[in-house]
């Protein structure tokens, strides 16, 4: 088996989002999501698509921060917990661990 470091290297890690559209449930959800929107288009009125669409823009960019906020945080976290594991120094897991700064839109 690789490392981590060997792979991370070779481009072979994968990337959060490739691992969540892989996952069946998501990918379930997503068809479901489209066939409900694509419904709706039908019965609706174009400038209705057109502000329902703009609606769904800004939640795709929010929900796209919560996201990076998210994998930061717990990747943070868990740097952290190694740390404090394997030095024995809570301060330096704490302060790797924090999140002091916030990701920019």
């Amino acid at each position: 088996m690789k490392s981590m470091i060997e792979q991370l290297i070779r481009g072979e890690l994968c990337h959060p989002d490739e691992a969540i559209i892989r996952n069946e449930a998501v990918r379930k959800a997503s068809e479901t999501i489209l066939k409900a929107l694509e419904d709706w288009r039908r019965r609706h009125s174009h400038s209705d698509w057109v502000e329902l669409e703009a609606l769904l823009e800004l939640y795709g960019k929010r929900h796209a921060i919560e996201q990076g906020l998210s994998f930061r945080t717990g990747f943070r976290a868990g740097a952290g917990l190694m740390v404090e594991v394997l030095t024995g120094n809570g301060a330096i897991a704490d302060q790797i661990s924090s999140t002091r700064d916030e990701l920019q839109a």
